[in-house]
């Protein structure tokens, strides 16, 4: 058997894992399911769940960012409430690539590959606004609500009743982190420095003699 190695790249700069053979079943190759569903259906509910998968690695991976970068007046609050949200989206992206296991797919596991296959995108590096990085995850978890309605009406259209109700219980977390997020971005609070922006604030007398 051939061992794995690490081999250079055209520019020495990254070391290359060759595996020193081909894989046993590529990504897209369905091995079958030990569940009862016919394979055709089964393949199409396993590729939407790879696209939810690659997705919520970029969900993890934006919302540890946030954490990572906020600031402000409620600093502690959205820190430890977006410590909570990549957690959760964790479990989910682990519960997501578990069931496309039992459909007989393979899960992509590659960041780079699974940022292809996802249906949002991370943000570009640097540091923004807080309300800016909010209002930002609640346009991907709009999106990922979405998509997760698409896949739970084909879950119950091959009668894969499992996937369906994994897929509700995803949807539910995902509607609440939506439904959270936008509490804090409303214009009616204390913290103007950190959620209302100087369009809010001179259009809200409120707001505007606060600042």
């Amino acid at each position: 058997m051939n061992r794995p190695t690490l081999a250079d790249n055209a520019s020495g700069s990254l070391d290359k894992a060759d595996m020193g053979t081909d894989p046993l079943h590529t990504v897209d190759e369905n091995e079958g399911n030990p569940v009862g569903l016919d394979d055709d259906g089964a393949q199409a509910i396993a590729t939407d769940l790879d696209a939810h998968l690659a997705t919520y690695g970029v969900l993890y991976h934006q919302y540890h960012k946030h954490h990572w970068l906020v600031v402000g007046p409620q600093f502690r609050d959205l820190h430890l409430h977006l410590e909570e949200y990549y957690n959760e989206v964790h479990k989910d992206f682990d519960e997501l690539a578990e069931r496309l296991t039992v459909l007989g797919g393979i899960p992509t596991c590659s960041p780079s590959e699974q940022e292809k296959l996802a249906y949002i995108q991370h943000e570009p590096e640097g540091q923004y606004r807080v309300r800016q990085m909010l209002e930002l995850d609640i346009l991907c978890e709009k999106r990922v609500c979405q998509k997760l309605r698409d896949s739970i009406r084909l879950s119950l259209e091959h009668g894969d009743f499992g996937t369906k109700s994994m897929l509700e219980a995803i949807l539910f977390r995902a509607e609440n982190r939506a439904h959270h997020l936008e509490h804090f971005l409303e214009s009616d609070t204390m913290e103007v420095g950190l959620t209302a922006s100087e369009d809010e604030v001179s259009e809200d007398p409120v707001l505007e003699e606060i600042g």
